[in-house]
């Protein structure tokens, strides 16, 4: 151990809740976010490279109709608690189940489009209701 650096102990309950009680609402979704990512075996959105083929999961912040090149193109960001990255499904104008607030996992390959992570047509699986 190096000087000035403190061993890493566990937080104890206390301390934990001290924590929830200090951050803010925000911090604590992004903080449940990256754990449930986590425990689905799931990449962090901000670990995703440029072409990497990738399995993430998160929360739809935004869903929109935003045609591409005149065909017409369903966009969502999704958000893990540690980055965004925009989901596009090609010649399509809705799908069901994919709103605003809703969890779901999402795989294929990362692109990175004017500076933004991009999944384009993904595998998809809704998470239920019941964990939202």
């Amino acid at each position: 151990m190096s000087a000035g650096t403190r061993p890493e102990k566990p937080a104890g309950r206390f301390r934990r809740m001290l924590d929830r009680l200090s951050s803010s609402e925000e911090e604590l979704q992004s903080a449940e976010l990256q754990e449930d990512a986590q425990a689905t075996g799931c990449t962090r959105i901000c670990d995703c490279d440029d072409r990497q083929i990738v399995k993430v999961s998160g929360t739809l912040r935004h869903v929109t109709l935003r045609p591409r090149a005149g065909v017409p193109a369903l966009e969502a960001e999704l958000f893990d608690g540690s980055a965004a990255l925009d989901v596009v499904w090609l010649g399509r104008r809705s799908i069901v189940g994919i709103e605003p607030g809703r969890k779901l996992i999402a795989s294929g390959r990362i692109s990175l489009s004017h500076g933004r992570r991009v999944l384009f047509n993904p595998k998809y699986e809704l998470r239920p209701l019941g964990q939202e």
